[in-house]
């Protein structure tokens, strides 16, 4: 049975993807960016952030100075490509849900970017989780609490590892502070990809066929 860690509720299977299979990711992540290409989101304050972005599935994430909002098309105007299969496969496997992800964010980080602590709640259905694939240069993940400000716990996250919040920790605040630069081999320049996939939408409520 494959290892876990509890990081404050945060389940991680460290080294969950082999080398092979982490190499057929970043390949179909290539094709993601080729069709949508990577783009540098800002605050709604105007702040640019330090990652940079795009994504696969039905909507992609958006952040610009009218918001954070989830969005069916790029900014280019163009819809978004499908999430892949080697992506979808992981899902299936270690999600829990017998819902398909709506959104697989792609994020790319350099030696110098972070992500600051904050909470997935953008999503119609936060009883549905959000599983977190982690490619290349090692990142420390840290996690807190569901309230802003208490204490956090935090952990290298290295190429292949998979992490999913779910149940309580669904709103734990987490974030990326730093990546180990060269630390991997997988990704030719170096750096860190990281894909996480949502559930966007609220189940359809079932109606009765009026036949």
């Amino acid at each position: 049975m494959q290892t876990t860690v509890d990081l404050n509720g945060v389940t991680i299977w460290p080294g969950w993807l082999a080398p092979d299979e982490q190499a057929r990711l970043v390949q179909d992540i290539r094709a993601v960016a080729a069709a949508a290409p990577f783009f540098t989101p800002e605050t709604p304050r105007g702040q640019k952030m330090s990652v940079r972005m795009t994504a696969a599935g039905d909507y992609g994430w958006i952040s610009d100075r009218r918001g954070y909002r989830y969005a069916s098309t790029h900014p280019s105007g163009q819809t978004w490509p499908p999430i892949p299969a080697s992506v979808l496969r992981v899902w299936d496997a270690l999600s829990g849900t017998d819902r398909r992800p709506q959104c697989c964010l792609v994020n790319w980080y350099s030696e110098t970017a972070r992500m600051g602590l904050h909470q997935d709640r953008d999503e119609a259905d936060l009883t549905q989780p959000v599983l977190s694939i982690s490619l290349g240069d090692d990142a420390l993940f840290r996690v807190g609490g569901t309230e802003r400000g208490g204490p956090t716990r935090s952990i290298w996250l290295r190429s292949g590892d998979v992490a999913l919040l779910s149940g309580p920790a669904r709103l734990a605040y987490h974030g990326i502070d730093r990546v180990r630069p060269g630390s991997s081999t997988l990704l030719r320049n170096g750096g860190r990809i990281n894909l996480t996939l949502r559930v966007v939408d609220q189940r359809p409520a079932f109606q009765l066929s009026d036949a």
